[in-house]
């Protein structure tokens, strides 16, 4: 019964963060103002990070695991060069 409990878990939260892609992607391509379009790039980033492990377990795969980190390091990476970007005009020295 708890093996069915945690694949129904694990399929709504699945879908939940998929939902969640989809509203940033959508505040992505809408937001009226860069500030508004890099913080859904940023969200973004963070659920697709969410959604590689939420597969991950729920597929047994240990390679989506390896893919959520590198998602996590150029989505950090990324971040910090727009941000850098928009404060200074450009990213290196």
């Amino acid at each position: 019964m708890s093996a069915n409990l945690l694949s129904w878990a694990l399929d709504f939260a699945v879908l939940a963060v998929a939902a969640a892609v989809l509203l940033c992607i959508w505040r992505l391509l809408r937001g009226p103002t860069t500030p508004d379009r890099v913080l859904a790039l940023d969200t973004l980033y963070i659920n697709a990070i969410a959604l590689a492990i939420l597969l991950g377990l729920r597929l047994g795969s240990e390679l989506l695991f390896e893919a959520a980190l590198i998602i996590a390091m150029l989505g950090f990476v990324s971040t910090v060069a727009v941000a850098r970007y928009l404060a200074r005009g450009d990213v290196v020295e």
